[in-house]
């Protein structure tokens, strides 16, 4: 398999432990040596592990639906790192969303989450160049 194809997978397993609220897989997922960072919609940013392990926490034992879909998905790979460029769907939500990966020992690992809202009157006019 290619490490697009690899680092894909990754991806699909990060939207999968956020749909399905596994903190296990999530933490799983991050890499555990790198300076991680994660912001969320809203927030600022978090810049220790266990502070982002602590905000996933947080999130999976809210009420709210995590009906989350990941769209217009886009790897770019430099190496042993690989970048995905991609839109969420939460709820009614729409996002764009970074997710940085590393590969350590054989296995993607995420260690930079960035999501914030699209504006939608910015989205309508760059809508012909956004890939699909």
């Amino acid at each position: 398999m290619s490490d697009d194809s690899e680092v894909l997978l990754a991806n699909e397993a990060f939207y999968s432990a956020f749909a399905r609220r596994d903190l296990a897989a999530m933490d799983a997922l991050w890499a555990r040596h790198e300076l991680a960072c994660c912001i969320h919609p809203g927030w600022a940013a978090l810049r220790q592990r266990d502070e982002i392990m602590a905000s996933w926490r947080s999130i999976f034992s809210a009420d709210d639906d995590a009906d989350i879909r990941c769209t217009r998905v886009d790897a770019r790979m430099h190496g042993a790192t690989a970048t995905i460029i991609c839109e969420e769907h939460l709820g009614g939500a729409q996002l764009t969303a970074t997710n940085a990966f590393v590969l350590k020992q054989g296995q993607w690992r995420i260690w930079h989450h960035h999501a914030g809202p699209i504006a939608h009157r910015v989205r309508e006019a760059t809508a012909g160049s956004l890939l699909n």
